[in-house]
């Protein structure tokens, strides 16, 4: 695993000084060889055990090592090892800026997939999964966050399961009046901070039902409120590419989970097969 995926992935949980040092090595990788310890410690005005600390937290013996293993990565990339090289380049053409598209969001989907553990991806697939099919699966999102709401929603549906989908915080509170202990919230929210979605969640535990949230991996108030949380990490200076990556990573996440209520229940994929059948019935002329 690149150090640079696994310092871009956990710099959300880091403390303000940590995300100095991750921020620096991002921006400045191919330059890292050229410093110090002490010297990156002078640059960013910090001590140089915080640096040491730094590398430490992140798994390597010291900060030699991460140095090290910062230039392995990028010198793989130069030569042709990975997509990595296609961020360095500087041209404008149209294959280059396809390469480096492709390459960020392969980069925010490992990101995303190393925050989401197995064992956390596996709670929320036996809460939707057990919701869907002795209860209900309500799902909501505003704006942007509708559109993989709506569609989430839909392969839920397809499954054979309940789903009560709504993009109307005023339905949805009614809607939700008819909760129950076995049913699941699943609340699309990018930055996690709605006062909307927040009191619709704090309604959902009122009526003893569990919620999961899907945001960005950022400490937001939706995310605190919620039982499971789905994270999402895509960052780029360009808030058009930014966007693009977080959408990209989402559906990827929500594709995994997706696969496993397939191939946890042979009911729910006959469901979905004979949903389908039925969908393109209707649609032929």
């Amino acid at each position: 695993m690149s150090p640079l995926i696994k310092i871009r992935s956990e710099r959300d949980q880091m403390s303000a000084v940590e995300r100095r040092i991750a921020d620096f090595i991002l921006d400045n990788a191919q330059l890292l060889r050229d410093y110090s310890s002490q010297q990156l410690a002078n640059a960013l005005g910090i001590s140089q055990s915080s640096v040491v600390k730094f590398t430490q937290k992140l798994g390597f013996k010291g900060y030699p090592d991460l140095k090290y293993s910062v230039g392995e990565a990028i010198a793989r990339a130069l030569n042709g090892d990975s997509e990595e090289a296609a961020t360095r380049s500087n041209g404008d053409t149209e294959e280059s800026l396809a390469g480096n598209l492709w390459w960020l969001k392969s980069e925010a989907e490992e990101a995303t997939r190393l925050i989401n553990p197995p064992q956390a991806l596996l709670a929320v697939t036996e809460a939707i999964g057990h919701a869907g099919d002795s209860g209900k699966v309500f799902v909501i999102g505003l704006g942007e966050d509708d559109v993989h709401a709506r569609s989430f929603a839909l392969k839920l549906s397809l499954l054979g399961m309940l789903t009560v989908h709504n993009f109307d915080t005023a339905r949805m509170i009614a809607n939700a009046s008819a909760a129950g202990p076995d049913d699941v919230l699943v609340v699309f929210s990018e930055h996690g901070n709605h006062p909307a979605l927040c009191k619709i969640s704090r309604y959902f535990h009122e009526r003893r039902g569990r919620v999961i949230s899907v945001t960005r991996h950022t400490a937001n108030p939706l995310r605190a409120l919620a039982d499971m949380a789905l994270l999402v990490s895509a960052h780029d200076d360009r808030p058009y590419i930014q966007s693009l990556l977080y959408q990209s990573a989402l559906q990827h996440l929500l594709d995994g989970v997706f696969v496993r209520l397939c191939e946890a229940d042979a009911v729910r994929r006959t469901r979905w097969m004979a949903n389908l059948e039925r969908i393109q019935q209707v649609l032929e002329p």
